[in-house]
């Protein structure tokens, strides 16, 4: 089952999926337009299920019922702690997948495609099952701040390395400790092309994005006399591949440093420095105001999206106080009343996956079938070939729609292999009862109320699931 780009145009989003499903011809007239038309729902109706919509994937079966037993900072201390301990089948799934136990020199073996997938696979997996969704979400943050695109060179089989000690260990930690591991990681260097920066052929490309991207932002007062100098302290930092040396870790080789004196946006680095002089450079960055405010607004941006609000100042403002501690800088926001209050942001095809086997308490082994849904969406994990990451401006996924209604019809029909939804798992006694509470769980956030009225006449609660994901309530967070 699975809709065309001519059906979804002249039936429009809602029509085109309500007669592929099999609903009533009169439901057809029912469109909630095509999709360059899609607006926002005006907010949030449930500021709980909003939350869980925020700060993970969205709330799967019983999470709202904890949220409110817990208390809502009681829940946010815990999601802030990832304390939660992940399920023996989470686990279990995890263990066996090779790029999560095997070093990269192990995994040199192991063909490209079947290392995208595994990773692939793994943040998929966690995504939607792991109870600790903070980590989570951020993990998915800084995997686009700090992007690498897989495929360049042998970056798949050093991405494993980074996203376990890089992304995962530091994602609730502290930011110049990120930026730091950043820095050391093999797969980054090779990425932006540091393993041929040397001493009299500086290379700038990880100099650049450094400072542009990682840290300071594009306007972040750095010079081209700026990048420069970074470049030449970052000389030598390279890729171990000396024989019978542990090949794929990180490097210095003092040969390949230019170890003259160097000024970095005003600071003055003596000659002499070797290895310290990079060091240097990730302290000044790590502690500049202008890093402060390139990483309060993308936070800001990521949880309440892209309204004028307080919270870019104040974030900034506690990173400097705090030096970059995540958990501190970003509590205050998630209890505050602007989170309450924020305009719905629109799921990147990843979001929309994974809160889609989510609403409808779902397993999956994040295997090939759901990640070739991705692949139609645009988002195939750790593919993006620019250093900026995947774009979170709802402007760059609206195309994706056509896309995301076939994932719908497919969820809901059992057709993804690997992949289900428990549709047992719809509470409520009647046909009618059903209906109902499978809008509301899907559309917590958002209401949406007269989707219940539509509902009620599809022909099968599968095809209830299918018209409540494809909903464009249902594509914000």
């Amino acid at each position: 089952m699975k809709l065309t780009r001519r059906e979804l145009f002249q039936a429009g989003a809602a029509g085109a999926v309500l007669g592929a499903a099999g609903c009533s011809p009169g439901l057809k007239k029912l469109a909630f337009g095509p999709p360059p038309d899609l607006e926002p729902p005006a907010g949030f109706e449930d500021a709980d299920a909003a939350l869980l919509y925020r700060i993970g994937f969205g709330p799967a079966p019983g999470e709202l019922e904890r949220l409110h037993e817990l208390g809502r900072e009681a829940y946010i201390d815990r999601q802030l702690a990832a304390a939660e301990e992940d399920s023996l089948e989470l686990k279990f799934r995890l263990s066996r997948l090779d790029v999560l136990r095997l070093t990269e020199s192990d995994m040199h073996d192991l063909p490209e495609e079947r290392i995208l997938e595994q990773l692939q696979q793994a943040a998929i997996l966690r995504a939607v099952h792991s109870p600790n969704q903070l980590l989570e979400r951020m993990s998915d943050f800084w995997t686009n701040h700090f992007n690498i695109y897989a495929r360049k060179g042998y970056a798949a089989w050093r991405k494993p390395g980074d996203d376990l000690n890089v992304i995962r260990k530091n994602a609730l930690g502290k930011f110049p400790d990120l930026l730091k591991a950043s820095a050391h990681s093999p797969a980054m260097l090779a990425y932006l092309d540091n393993q041929v920066n040397v001493k009299g052929v500086a290379n700038e490309n990880y100099a650049r994005e450094l400072m542009e991207l990682h840290s300071l932002g594009v306007d972040g007062g750095y010079t081209q006399k700026d990048v420069k100098e970074v470049a030449r302290c970052f000389t030598g930092w390279t890729i171990e591949r000396r024989f019978l040396r542990p090949r794929g870790k990180f490097r210095f080789d003092p040969e390949l440093h230019d170890d003259g004196e160097k000024t970095v946006l005003g600071h003055r680095i003596p000659a002499g420095g070797g290895v310290e002089d990079g060091e240097r450079v990730l302290e000044i960055l790590g502690a500049h105001p202008a890093t402060a405010k390139f990483i309060g607004e993308k936070l800001a941006r990521y949880f309440l999206g892209e309204e004028a609000s307080p919270w870019p100042k104040r974030l900034a403002e506690s990173y400097l106080a705090t030096g970059g501690d995540l958990k501190q800088m970003i509590r205050p926001m998630l209890l505050s009343e602007e989170m309450k209050r924020a305009k719905p942001i629109f799921k990147r095809p990843f979001d929309f996956v994974v809160s889609s086997v989510r609403a409808f308490g779902g397993q999956t082994d994040g295997g090939k079938a759901i990640q070739g849904h991705l692949e139609a969406m645009g988002q195939p994990l750790h593919q993006w070939p620019m250093p900026d990451g995947y774009p979170d401006r709802t402007a760059a996924w609206t195309g994706s729609l056509l896309a995301r209604w076939n994932f719908a019809l497919a969820l809901a029909h059992g057709e993804i292999d690997g992949t289900s939804v428990d549709l047992e798992r719809l509470p409520g006694k009647s046909e009618a009862e059903r209906r109902g509470n499978a809008a509301r769980l899907a559309l917590a956030h958002t209401g949406n109320r007269a989707m219940e009225k539509v509902l009620s006449s599809c022909a099968t609660d599968r095809e209830a699931v299918a018209l409540c994901l494809a909903a464009p309530g249902f594509q914000w967070r």
